[in-house]
C-alpha cells in the first residue's frame, strides 16, 4: 500500500463536489487576541451520569473548561481542563455505556476532586454547558456554589437551526467539519467551546456571541405549590424539581423559564 499523506488525499476529496471531509478536532488554546475589551472568565461544564434523574442517578465523568472571553462576546483563550470518572454506588447500564463507552472497570476507585471543581468554579464568572437544564440539576449537586453562578445553555441559546445546522453537539461539530469523542467529559467541553467560536453560516456571528447575548435575559421562577403526591411523575416529566424549601423558602416543585415561555404560559 502507498504511503500517501493523507491530508493530500482529503484536500483532493475537498475539493470535489461529491465528498464531504472531516477532521479530527485537534483542541486550541488561543482563539483570539483580547484588544481593548474587558475580559472575564468562564467555565464550560459537562457530566456523564447512570440515567437522567438527579435524584436517583449519579454522576460518573466530569468535564470542565476554564476560558477567557471579552463582554463583546469574543473567546480569547481556553485553560488547562479538568476530568475525573467517580465511581458511582450502583450500577453502570448496558445503554449508558453504549452511549458513553464508560463501563465499571474504568470508573472503578475513582472519585472526583471536589475541591478542584470549587476552584474552578470559583474563579469562573459564567458558566456554560450543552443542554445546561440537564447538566445544571446534577451539577449543583456536586457544587453548590454552581447555583449562585449565571449559566448559558449552548443548545437553546444559539440559533443552531435558524443558522440551518443541528442542535445535538455531535451535529453541529460535523457541520462544522469536525469528528471528535462524543460524551466524554472533557472532549465534548472541548468541542463545544470550539464550535461556539466559529462564525454561523448564515449571520456570520459567532455562536458564543449569540450565547452571551441570550444568557442574560430574564428568567422566572415557576413554582407548583400544595400539588398532590401523585403528580410528582408529570411534574418531572415537564421538568420541574424538588425544592425542600432550601432554594424557594417553601416546599415546592419549581422550573426556571425563560420570559417569553412565560408569555405563551399566560402567567404574565
Amino acid at each position: 500500500m502507498l504511503d500517501i499523506d493523507p491530508e493530500i488525499v482529503a484536500s483532493a476529496l475537498e475539493r470535489h463536489g461529491d465528498y464531504r471531509v472531516l477532521r479530527r478536532h485537534r483542541p486550541r488554546r488561543v482563539f483570539n487576541a483580547p484588544g481593548d475589551a474587558e475580559i472575564r472568565h468562564g467555565l464550560v461544564i459537562d457530566l456523564e451520569t447512570t440515567g437522567l434523574d438527579p435524584d436517583y442517578h449519579e454522576i460518573i465523568e466530569v468535564g470542565l473548561l476554564p476560558f477567557t472571553y471579552t463582554v463583546d462576546g469574543q473567546l480569547i483563550e481556553a485553560g488547562l481542563p479538568y476530568g475525573s470518572f467517580q465511581q458511582p454506588f450502583g450500577p453502570i447500564l448496558p445503554e449508558i455505556t453504549r452511549l458513553t463507552g464508560i463501563d465499571l472497570p474504568m470508573v472503578e476507585g475513582h472519585i472526583i476532586d471536589r475541591s478542584r471543581v470549587e476552584a474552578m468554579v470559583k474563579e469562573a464568572d459564567f458558566v456554560i454547558a450543552h443542554n445546561a437544564g440537564f447538566d445544571r440539576r446534577f451539577a449543583e449537586d456536586l457544587c453548590p456554589a454552581l447555583s449562585q453562578k449565571p449559566w448559558g445553555c449552548s443548545l437553546v441559546q444559539v440559533p443552531w437551526a435558524a443558522e440551518g445546522m443541528g442542535s445535538k453537539l455531535s451535529y453541529i461539530a460535523c457541520d462544522f467539519g469536525m469528528i471528535y469523542s462524543a460524551h466524554r467529559a472533557v472532549d465534548d467541553c472541548q468541542a463545544t467551546l470550539e464550535v461556539l467560536s466559529r462564525p454561523l453560516p448564515q449571520s456570520g456571528r459567532t455562536g458564543y456571541e449569540y450565547l452571551l447575548e441570550n444568557a442574560f435575559d430574564p428568567t422566572y421562577r415557576i413554582k407548583a405549590v400544595r400539588t398532590p403526591y401523585e403528580s410528582k411523575n408529570s411534574l418531572k416529566a415537564r421538568r420541574y424539581r424538588w425544592d425542600d424549601g432550601s432554594k424557594s423558602q417553601i416546599k415546592c416543585w419549581y422550573k426556571d423559564v425563560p420570559e417569553a415561555e412565560v408569555v405563551s404560559l399566560g402567567v404574565v
